[in-house]
């Protein structure tokens, strides 16, 4: 049985997150030594290494939990989890698409700024007038 201080250091997770994670019921109450001492088997390490690599793949904490149903239950269908999967991918082509154009834009701006004094600066200027660019990039920063 594992301590709280020991779960995180063998899954690379902070105290703090651990505890969120139970408070919000995507870890379980742990069991507690009578001095009132959380304790942690390998289900828990398991549990929590399967939330720490999707979260590091991107995944939102309801699409964690989702998928941590269909961990629970094996009889289910494999094809709700490709479908959170395949959910997840399109957020991520949607971002990175965002990302490109915000590159893009950057880069113009940078491009274009003449390196004088701050009244003609072009980063300045396009940074104040939204209409002065050239991308759609609205919803990056937002």
């Amino acid at each position: 049985m594992l301590t709280i201080g020991s779960l995180g250091k063998k899954t690379g997770t902070k105290v703090q997150t651990i505890r969120y994670y139970e408070q919000i019921g995507v870890m379980p109450e742990p069991g507690r030594t009578e001095g009132g001492q959380r304790r942690y088997g390998d289900a828990e390490v398991d549990r929590l290494s399967f939330i720490r690599h999707a979260r590091q793949l991107g995944f939102p904490l309801e699409a964690i939990r989702e998928l941590l149903d269909l961990s629970d239950n094996p009889d289910r269908s494999c094809h709700e989890a490709d479908s959170i999967a395949r959910r997840q991918l399109k957020q991520i082509e949607l971002r990175m698409d965002r990302l490109k154009a915000l590159r893009t834009e950057l880069k113009r701006m940078i491009h274009e700024c003449s390196g004088g004094n701050t009244a003609d600066c072009k980063v300045l200027e396009v940074l104040r007038d939204h209409s002065e660019c050239l991308t759609d990039h609205d919803e990056i920063g937002a």
